[in-house]
């Protein structure tokens, strides 16, 4: 191992206690997209103490920031999150479900780990910075409303990532890998139908529905799935019924979709087809329709180059090595997975270990402590780093901060948020990252290489901008 590795590790060591109070401070602020002023605040000021110049409200993002020491190239970006998921408030260290605010949010995705990592890595490449005269940049993002929004999109399109050479960060979960599965890209669409309100009984022939409107487009798009590719997901939630009362004809209905394919390009395709549906169904009812695209995610565009890299450092820091009362912890979380997580866990179990041995490797690893290589078969989420990955270099990778087969958007990881593997994950990510930026600040032919990569991986295709040019970040309505 090279002596940089470890004396990078003993600078994130040395930060211990102040990153697990940062990340469990933005577990206990619990904030949804946008909202994040606490926790944005808390990250911001702690940066501004380790004399990074730090740059609030970047890309119109009130909650958004980038944190920047060093000089010259390569410019290496890490990137950050610390919003929660509705509804999944949730008691710490608890095995059972039990919200601390019925309703509230919860960090189900391990965002307060997620940030609090790439935050710390940053710190530990500073103060190695100041200990050596070599060149580089490197920056922190904190990065807002990844759930639900796609806050980097805004930040991409803004130009907040225009002089950067590459990004790096990681994921919570509980296997640990680099991300080689795709990830596909997701368009989030409200149509709001309008029509006009009568006595459903004594006056029904005066009404227009929206609510029809809504149903009928729901069922149009229903028949597209026989005519779309395999790979894509299209999901509904009706979000403004019209009312209760059924006596009334419904003058104002909203659903919000989300369109989902492998590729953007792809999605930009199916979401004007949903939209030629919701225009169908208002023509039909007799209604008008508003159609308003608040959120974009893109594909994921893999970098092997950085991959590798990652890579090695991380086949440095692992196995972490686990307490036995760590062991006890997990189990008592696998202990309350759902039948459908534990077939999850199996199928992972499976790749990794095979077909016969997949029910003793479950038994033997209460926390499964070693890197998985190639590709698992990861079902397919989204996720904005990808709309990074368009315009520069970038790696992702999970590492194992939850007890096997724990679902992310679910009460069973926020509980685990706070716990003594959490911390120890979360500073081994930042030992990673660490160790990987100073990497390719030894060796900017690294650099050089993964942009070539990138180049020859997009072949030509230029960022999509898949946001429309009226769209601006804030909470839905």
């Amino acid at each position: 191992m090279d002596k940089y590795v470890n004396d990078l590790s003993a600078l994130v060591d040395a930060k211990a206690s102040e990153l697990s109070d940062i990340s469990d401070q933005v577990w206990g602020f619990a904030e949804s997209r946008f909202q994040e002023f606490k926790s944005f605040e808390l990250q911001a000021s702690y940066m501004e103490k380790q004399h990074f110049k730090v740059t609030r409200g970047i890309g119109g993002e009130d909650t958004a920031f980038v944190a920047e020491f060093g000089s010259g190239k390569p410019v290496i970006g890490l990137l950050g999150e610390y919003d929660g998921l509705d509804g999944l408030s949730q008691e710490a260290d608890v095995a059972e479900k039990k919200p601390i605010v019925p309703g509230g949010v919860g960090h189900g995705c391990g965002h307060n780990m997620l940030g609090t990592a790439c935050l710390g890595a940053a710190v530990a490449v500073k103060e190695y910075l100041e200990k050596n005269d070599i060149q580089g940049t490197v920056r922190y993002y904190g990065c807002p409303a990844e759930e639900n929004a796609g806050g980097k999109a805004y930040l991409v399109r803004e130009g907040c990532f225009d002089d950067v050479d590459a990004c790096i960060t990681w994921h919570p979960g509980w296997l640990t890998y680099v991300t080689r599965h795709d990830m596909l890209a997701n368009f989030r669409i409200f149509y709001t139908f309008h029509g006009l309100s009568s006595h459903a009984a004594g006056a029904p022939q005066l009404g227009r529905s929206a609510l029809d409107a809504v149903e009928l487009m729901d069922v149009g798009v229903n028949y597209m799935r026989e005519h779309m590719i395999d790979e894509a997901r299209i999901h509904y939630a009706i979000t403004n019924t019209g009312g209760t009362a059924p006596n009334v004809v419904q003058s104002e209905a909203q659903v919000l979709y989300a369109i989902r394919a492998p590729r953007v390009t792809q999605v930009k395709e199916l979401a004007a087809r949903v939209s030629d549906c919701a225009r169908g169904a208002a023509l039909m009812t007799g209604t008008t329709v508003d159609i308003k695209q608040v959120a974009a995610y893109s594909d994921l565009i893999h970098n092997e180059t950085l991959n590798l890299l990652v890579e090695k450092h991380m086949k440095e820091i692992y196995p972490i090595g686990f307490t036995e009362e760590d062991k006890e912890y997990a189990r008592k979380f696998t202990a309350v997975i759902s039948d459908m997580d534990r077939a999850g866990l199996k199928r992972l179990a499976e790749y990794v270990a095979g077909r016969t041995g997949a029910e003793k490797f479950i038994e033997d690893n209460p926390i499964i402590d070693q890197i998985v290589s190639g590709k698992p078969p990861m079902g397919a989420g989204s996720t904005d780093v990808g709309d990074v990955s368009w315009k520069v270099p970038t790696c992702q990778f999970n590492a194992n901060t939850w007890a096997p087969g724990t679902p992310a958007h679910a009460w069973q990881a926020v509980a685990q948020g706070k716990g003594p593997i959490a911390h120890k994950v979360m500073l081994a990510s930042a030992k990673i990252m660490a160790a990987s930026v100073w990497d390719l600040f030894l060796h900017p032919e690294a650099v050089e290489e993964a942009k070539k990569e990138h180049a020859e991986v997009l072949g030509g295709e230029i960022y999509p901008d898949p946001l429309p040019p009226d769209a601006k970040p804030g909470i839905w309505d």
